[in-house]
């Protein structure tokens, strides 16, 4: 069973965002293993507290990945 675990800053993606990776990342590892895989993926979201993550020493927080993103 595939365990995919994907990393975040906390805040910085929604609820409705969050379910929506879940989804697409399920449906990515059914497309390349077939529908049986569907059951036995597992997708979970660990949230890091804002200034927890840090990219060249600095300490990110939500409005940081908000502006990288822009």
């Amino acid at each position: 069973m595939p365990l995919v675990t994907i990393d975040v800053i906390k805040d910085v993606f929604t609820p409705a965002q969050k379910s929506a990776l879940i989804d697409r990342v399920t449906e990515a590892m059914v497309s390349v293993e077939g529908e049986a895989m569907r059951t036995v993926t597992w997708v979970r979201i660990r949230e890091f507290e804002q200034g927890d993550w840090a990219i060249g020493g600095k300490q990110l927080a939500a409005a940081d990945i908000h502006a990288m993103a822009s």
